[in-house]
């Protein structure tokens, strides 16, 4: 049975996931790369303010490709996570309450997931095609200079994945 969650995501939603569920997002979300992560990741460091609120926010992992007439954006695969991991957990610490991306995470991530209880969601890679459809529209909140790896927030409905990694820690990986 497929999960459906309306975003901002709650605690209560959190705790009810269980990893390998089903799960179709509506709501908003943000969006962020390896770069974006890395420049949040070094004002975090410094004690400056981040350009963008990341309590309470789900992000995902993406880089979309131009958007064609009627859409808006073009095809918006999952990137994958890993390469966020040396950044993630100072994002969790902040609040942060989910990730959508694809592949493993690292033990810290995972442990940062728990602490935190927070979700790691899993999107489909190989669909940018299809997971485009769910996502209605996108703004760019901040790093425009930084092209497709801009952080931006998408408005979804019905977004597809799964849980990869609970709040508890429980791994569709590691199984």
């Amino acid at each position: 049975m497929t999960k459906k969650i309306t975003l901002p995501i709650t605690d209560e939603d959190i705790k009810s996931l269980k990893a390998g569920d089903s799960v179709l997002l509506t709501g908003t979300i943000i969006t962020g790369r390896d770069a974006a992560h890395k420049r949040l990741f070094e004002l975090i460091e410094k004690g400056g303010e981040l350009p963008v609120d990341v309590k309470g926010e789900v992000i995902y992992y993406v880089g979309p490709a131009p958007a064609k007439p009627g859409y808006a954006v073009g095809p918006a695969g999952p990137t994958s996570s890993y390469r966020m991991d040396k950044f993630t957990p100072a994002l969790l610490d902040l609040g942060m309450k989910g990730m959508i991306g694809k592949g493993a995470r690292s033990e810290e991530v995972i442990d940062a997931i728990v602490r935190n209880g927070a979700v790691y969601f899993a999107a489909i890679g190989g669909a940018a095609a299809l997971i485009a459809k769910s996502i209605k529209k996108e703004e760019i909140l901040c790093y425009e200079d930084l092209g497709t790896e801009a952080v931006r927030r998408y408005t979804v409905e019905d977004f597809p994945c799964i849980v990869a990694i609970d709040s508890e820690g429980n791994n569709v990986y590691k199984r």
